[in-house]
């Protein structure tokens, strides 16, 4: 029934709707004169354009370099071919706006000598064995199909300047074999329900409008055999959450973004009667603004397989805003356009350019939200937290998804971001992208033996073995429930369990930002519960920061004369033993200084029982591709159950310029915990004699009023939580 539906649906749409103007892919020819117009006066879009030209004019008095491709990413000919997609791209728009032929046919110049290499082609030299996605241009049909992308643009740009001799070499030589190589030789990737698959989808459907094959567009849409079960609608479909979460988490959403705000763009403006920005209740928007969310101090959150460096400058934001824009006039969006300091040159680049010129740009709101997971919205979530104070601090949680192939082995892990700086950090990705001396620019060994594991993220591993015995398959059967998450004034909560990632032990953690009047920061309040049904296990919970560690108040026993790896798989082995503590019953402190020069210490409640280990990653590392960041681990032997329950404060401020120092000891002088049926209890002591009392409710998104005696008080509150004041108990 669901197959007829789609069918139908595919079929009230002709050949004959489609815009037989060009261009009339992103760039309409309904744009092009008043971008033409816009060029005779000042402002961000004549800028852009004179930037673009002038880069353009320096690159074709040069010859046409279309190398027989023999590297891998980040070599050679690899980033040739990127360079001509891109140069053609250019060169194709300063045509549109100037109407000089010298452009167009440079474009067509090239074109023709690609159409005669590409027949010629096997698939590349470097293609990864085994895998079912090799290319000919590049290394893997991915980056064929972004090549595709860009130069299907191009020729839909110059495509009126061309003879008919010219046009039937470029489509017969080029685009219809490569259109074929991508969608029928290629049906594994082109019906993956993946990223490599959205940019397949994307080229192939965008070539179809240009050439005037719907049938072409028809299987982007719905799947080579047209049933719906793979193609851009099913991508949108299952890689979304309804919130516009992306499965793979906000480093491929940004990259997949691309092809589906390009080709929504393009079906927007040869198909209009799809109305494709309504699509699913807006996903596509959605997502866009999603994107947005994912980031702090304009970098993205580096879950999964991220490479730190990536922000909302990245050119595929930098498309989706300026698309998001021209269709919805959020003004908004322009406070981060104008951030990303980037015009494109399309009619919606336009509208983006003179609105930032007329000073239209209203404040972005960050929020507070956790972002369902999963096609559903309900395979966990992604949870942001964020302080809206002076120095902007933001905790991630992550009770999200395996996130497919690029998703790491990290449930219920957790970041902290304060006055711009990551705090407490996650690795990312083990791989320097595009760097050919390392690993061919791919990734690294160490992104599966280290950055993947559970022990390079910071949450509880049970016998030093990782989550899921970090096979990815089985991490895509499971996710955590997120219990519940909530806000108020005084900050948020949000708490989620998983059962999965080890055969007997359940884990539950439950995160905190809120703040404190007297202490003038917020303070994380972390309570990680494991529990066992079956047997005694070892519970690691590691911590790993950016900084240098200052004091503890135990005594450590450092490795000062020979190192040791901390242990022979599943990532300890890259982790050096620097230095062992046990430290007494009561409160363990542990402070470092971040470069931002404020202090951090991390105030746990110990039992007298669990160690604390120093470690320094390195180990292990012959070709020494792994980053040397520290961190500590607290050990807990021989357990069934066990609650790690800590508290980070931010504190203090260090100025060796000016050599002076702040408040550089914590402010917390104790820390209790308590459950009292379904509430539990933190208290917080600081070093005035002033008390705190948070108090939440376990049980799932609670709404109604709590009621509570402590220390012979009564206490009431509604909703999720709430921090109370105590008296003062300094004499």
């Amino acid at each position: 029934m669901a197959l007829a539906v789609v069918v139908c649906w595919s079929a009230l749409f002709s050949i004959n709707s489609v815009a037989s103007d060009t261009p009339n892919l992103v760039i309409s020819h309904t744009d092009v004169p008043a971008m033409k117009k816009a060029l005779s006066s000042k402002g961000r879009f004549t800028e852009a354009f004179e930037q673009v030209k002038a880069k353009v004019d320096s690159q074709i008095t040069q010859a046409i370099n279309i190398p027989v491709p023999k590297d891998s990413g980040g070599g050679f000919t690899h980033e040739r071919h990127k360079k001509n997609y891109r140069l053609m791209y250019d060169a194709s728009i300063v045509y549109q706006l100037t109407q000089n032929k010298r452009y167009a046919d440079y474009v067509r110049d090239m074109l023709l000598s690609y159409a005669e290499l590409y027949p010629t082609l096997p698939l590349h030299p470097k293609r990864k064995k085994g895998k079912t996605n090799p290319g000919k241009l590049f290394w893997q049909s991915l980056n064929e199909a972004v090549w595709l992308v860009y130069t299907s643009q191009a020729y839909d740009m110059i495509l009126a300047s061309l003879t008919h001799a010219d046009k039937k070499k470029i489509e017969t030589g080029l685009f219809r074999p490569i259109v074929k190589f991508l969608s029928v030789d290629s049906p594994k990737t082109f019906n993956k329900i993946h990223n490599h698959g959205t940019w397949l989808t994307a080229a192939v459907g965008m070539t179809g409008y240009v050439l005037g094959e719907l049938e072409w567009v028809e299987q982007a849409l719905y799947g080579l055999d047209k049933s719906g079960k793979g193609g851009f609608l099913r991508q949108l479909d299952e890689l979304f959450s309804p919130e516009g979460y992306y499965n793979e988490g906000p480093y491929y959403q940004r990259y997949a973004l691309m092809p589906f705000v390009t080709f929504a763009k393009a079906i927007e403006n040869n198909q209009p009667e799809r109305k494709i920005f309504a699509y699913r209740n807006g996903i596509i928007l959605k997502a866009i603004d999603t994107t947005i969310q994912l980031s702090y101090n304009k970098l993205f959150f580096p879950i999964n397989d991220a490479i730190k460096s990536k922000g909302i400058d990245t050119i595929e934001l930098v498309h989706g805003v300026t698309i998001a824009y021209g269709f919805t006039q959020d003004t908004d969006l322009l406070d981060i356009a104008k951030q990303q300091e980037q015009v494109i040159l399309t009619g919606d680049g336009l509208k983006v350019a003179q609105a930032l010129d007329d000073n239209l740009a209203t404040p972005y709101p960050f929020k507070s939200k956790a972002f369902g997971d999963g096609a559903d919205g309900k395979q966990g979530a992604l949870v942001i937290m964020r302080q809206k104070s002076h120095d902007k601090q933001a905790l991630l949680f992550k009770p999200a998804a395996q996130g497919l192939g690029h998703g790491h082995f990290d449930k219920l892990t957790w970041q902290f971001y304060d006055k711009g700086n990551e705090i407490v950090s996650d690795y990312g990705a083990a791989r320097f992208l595009n760097v050919e001396a390392k690993s061919g620019g791919g990734y690294l060994p160490e992104n599966k033996t280290f950055a993947k594991q559970t022990v390079a993220h910071n949450t509880v591993v049970v016998d030093e073995t990782s989550h899921f015995k970090g096979k990815v398959k089985t991490g895509n059967k499971h996710h955590p429930e997120l219990l519940f998450f909530a806000n108020n004034n005084q900050g948020s909560i949000s708490s989620a369990q998983i059962d999965t990632a080890y055969k007997d032990v359940s884990l539950t953690r439950t995160m905190a930002l809120v703040k404190l009047p007297e202490i003038h920061k917020p303070l994380v309040i972390d309570i990680f519960a494991v529990n066992s049904s079956e047997k005694a296990h070892q519970f690691d919970l590691p911590l790993h920061y950016q900084g240098q560690l200052i004091e503890t108040n135990f005594q450590l026993n450092a490795q000062t004369q020979s190192l040791s790896a901390l242990g022979s798989k599943n990532g300890y082995q890259h982790l050096w033993l620097t230095a062992k503590s046990l430290p007494e019953k009561g409160l363990a402190k542990i402070t470092w200084l971040n470069e931002n020069g404020k202090f951090y210490t991390q105030t746990s409640l110990v039992d007298g029982e669990t160690e604390a280990l120093f470690t320094r990653i390195g180990a292990n590392d012959p070709n020494f591709n792994l980053r040397n960041e520290s961190g500590f681990i607290y050990r807990k032997k021989s357990a069934k159950q066990h609650r790690f329950i800590s508290v980070l404060e931010p504190h203090g401020q260090y100025n060796p310029a000016k050599e002076f120092t702040l408040a550089a000891k914590s402010s917390i002088s104790s820390l209790t915990h308590q459950i009292l049926g379904d509430i539990e209890l933190i208290e917080i002591g600081v070093s005035n004699g002033q008390s705190y009392l948070f108090a939440f409710n376990r049980q799932l998104a609670n709404k109604t009023k709590n009621t509570f005696t402590y220390q012979d008080n009564n206490f009431s509150f509604n909703g999720q939580f709430k921090l109370f004041k105590l008296s003062n108990k300094e004499k």
